[in-house]
């Protein structure tokens, strides 16, 4: 079992919570015209990313976005958050993230351009999303470097996903990180020849947690 002794000066968690209301509901006025191919560059299907299109549906609805990787843009707001550390368990990222449907008057302008521009469609039919990510990771003057940590958690039911949330701010809170980066590289035999997904299996039942479920595609 991890250890659970509370090591609260590593990790703060922020005020931050999810918007309940999965929809944009005003039509944007941005866009005079039909929308062009371009205004779907990069269109992300089962992520949280935005194409210029909902980015413009963003601003109109009043609704922060923020860089996120170079060209990538996302609802997110912080979770977690950690000060400067440069070795032991560091936290690489936390987020809460959100992606949105479309209703009224949003969604009757989608249906309009539809018409000329079926691409439309990828919009109208996105779910309300939400989703929780979690990166910590482990470095130290011996030249280990490793991922204690990576969870990410995301869904349609905002009620089921904001549980989740809840359930993982207590486990994280109470875990002593820098412990449990010292005991996952004692262990390393178990975990580090297995894939992507196994690895990640085998610390969520060390740590236990939920496994992981992300990439859930968003289309209706």
């Amino acid at each position: 079992m991890p250890p659970s002794t509370p090591h609260q000066e590593m990790l703060r968690l922020t005020n931050n919570k999810f918007n309940p209301d999965g929809y944009w509901r005003h039509a944007t006025d941005s866009m005079l015209f039909v929308p062009l191919v371009e205004d779907f560059t990069l269109f992300d299907q089962n992520g949280f990313d935005l194409c210029p299109l909902e980015q413009r549906f963003a601003n109109c609805n009043k609704t922060k976005f923020f860089n996120h990787r170079e060209h990538r843009h996302a609802i997110k707001t912080p979770w977690f958050e950690q000060r400067h550390r440069i070795e032991g368990a560091i936290l690489n990222h936390s987020y809460l993230f959100e992606r949105k449907g479309y209703a009224d008057s949003a969604r009757e302008q989608l249906l309009c351009w539809s018409e000329q521009m079926p691409m439309c469609h990828k919009l109208i039919q996105l779910r309300p999303k939400w989703g929780l990510d979690f990166s910590m990771d482990w470095v130290d003057r011996a030249g280990n470097a490793f991922e204690v940590l990576h969870w990410e958690y995301d869904g349609f039911d905002f009620e089921e996903v904001d549980l989740v949330r809840q359930y993982m701010e207590e486990k994280i809170k109470s875990i002593d990180w820098q412990q449990a980066g010292r005991d996952i590289l004692k262990n390393k035999d178990q975990w580090h020849h297995l894939d992507f997904f196994a690895q990640s299996d085998w610390k969520c039942d060390y740590f236990g947690i939920p496994r992981e479920r992300f990439k859930m595609v968003a289309w209706a």
